[in-house]
């Protein structure tokens, strides 16, 4: 609060200061994220898209609300044990982080910078006991910042994962327009998507586009391979 109580973002949306929207360029990769973002309606869990990518070995970086960690702690265990996912923080309650409060999609933003910090820290804290290490990435509820919230969030000690692709639309996208959107995702791409909607066309939507992206030469990675 004392740092950042008086300063003026003058930043706001998708694409601001300290948000990775890609990858290093020079390889043939895609970093595929999906958000877990949890609370009424957002706790349920893709099993048929998790199965898809551990049969085919394509590794993700999984971005989980601390409700949906609560929701799920037999799931987030196999999950955190496996060593084609790593983990990222998606806030403590899923929401845009601004300063002042702004907000995205409907969805009511952080108030101030103490706000800020309980939606990184709480998550981040929680993550640390159960992995035995922090985060390394976060993504806020809507991927909406200011570019004073990613300023506290490189204060503590993670990066702000962003995208190039929205792969799913926010979950709403039927199958067919998910294999559009992520085959056509160019390399280096960091693609979003969701792992909390099952039934919907996020997963049969990965599963047509990723075998033809491996065949042209693609390479999955996760943030951390990429991003060091």
């Amino acid at each position: 609060m004392a740092r950042y109580g008086g300063v003026a973002p003058e930043e706001w949306g998708l694409e601001v200061s300290r948000v990775i929207t890609g990858l290093p360029g020079g390889e043939r990769t895609t970093a595929l994220t999906f958000d877990a973002c949890g609370g009424p309606g957002g706790n349920g869990y893709d099993a048929d898209l998790i199965d898809f990518l551990r049969a085919h070995d394509v590794p993700a970086t999984l971005f989980l609300n601390a409700r949906w960690i609560d929701a799920n702690p037999a799931e987030f265990d196999r999950l955190a044990a496996d060593p084609l996912f790593e983990i990222g923080n998606h806030g403590s309650v899923h929401r845009p982080l601004s300063v002042r409060g702004r907000s995205a999609y409907g969805i009511a933003g952080t108030r101030d910078v103490g706000e800020v910090y309980d939606e990184v820290a709480d998550n981040a804290e929680k993550l640390t006991g159960l992995l035995g290490h922090p985060p390394g990435f976060f993504r806020s509820g809507t991927a909406h910042y200011d570019d004073i919230a990613t300023r506290i969030v490189a204060d503590l000690g993670e990066r702000v994962a962003g995208f190039t692709v929205n792969g799913d639309g926010g979950a709403t996208l039927g199958a067919s327009e998910v294999r559009r959107e992520v085959t056509t995702a160019p390399p280096g791409a960091i693609v979003i998507a969701h792992m909390n909607h099952p039934g919907g066309g996020t997963a049969p939507g990965i599963a047509a586009a990723v075998p033809a992206l491996l065949a042209s030469g693609r390479r999955f990675v996760r943030l951390s391979e990429a991003l060091g």
